[in-house]
């Protein structure tokens, strides 16, 4: 691990805040191409253990992600650096949104409505990278695709308790749990057996 001044980290997530649009998923292609490829600061398959623990964190993944990645490469001064790097930006554009524009300027503004029209395939896509990206890590296959593709229907679904995304995350963990509790039993009692 690589230890970085605090500028650099609070700089690199100041540009990732600065130039994204869409949301959190839409900036995790942009973090990984900075955290990952350019820095080097973590390994990708480190990046989305990140990734996974910021999602589950209560807020806004973009921050989340900043905050894990600030932690581990240089603790809660790290964390800070890199989460006030990745507001400032977008609080600096509403402050100047909310000073300037009014929301009738925006809805008669047809050049600001032309921009806005533009970015939405752009952030389309900048959202699915990071799930293909995520699904190929993640070594999913034919039998196992199947857990994404119900979740996502049985949130989107609506319905009661079922739609609600806390359920799917906490059967996640225990699966997840259950399922490394079976494979070490069998991984364990194969050692045992070829020792035998």
């Amino acid at each position: 691990m690589i230890k970085d001044s605090f500028y650099k980290i609070f700089w690199s997530f100041f540009k990732v805040g600065a130039f994204t649009f869409g949301g959190g998923w839409a900036m995790i292609s942009i973090i990984e191409k900075e955290v990952v490829h350019k820095h080097h600061w973590v390994e990708r398959d480190e990046f989305l253990d990140l990734l996974a623990i910021a999602q589950a964190m209560p807020g806004i993944l973009a921050v989340n992600i900043a905050v894990v990645v600030g932690d581990r490469l240089r603790g809660v001064k790290g964390s800070l650096c890199a989460a006030l790097g990745s507001i400032i930006p977008s609080f600096l554009m509403i402050l100047a949104i909310a000073i300037f524009l009014t929301p009738e300027t925006i809805k008669n503004n047809e050049t600001l409505n032309a921009m806005f029209k533009g970015i939405r395939p752009a952030v389309v896509a900048l959202i699915l990278a990071p799930l293909v990206t995520s699904a190929k890590v993640a070594k999913l296959n034919r039998i196992t695709i199947f857990i994404p593709i119900v979740t996502a229907l049985l949130i989107y679904s609506g319905l009661p308790y079922i739609s609600n995304p806390i359920v799917f995350i906490i059967l996640g963990i225990v699966g997840g749990y259950l399922y490394y509790v079976i494979s070490s039993h069998q991984n364990n009692k194969t050692r045992k057996e070829d020792n035998e």
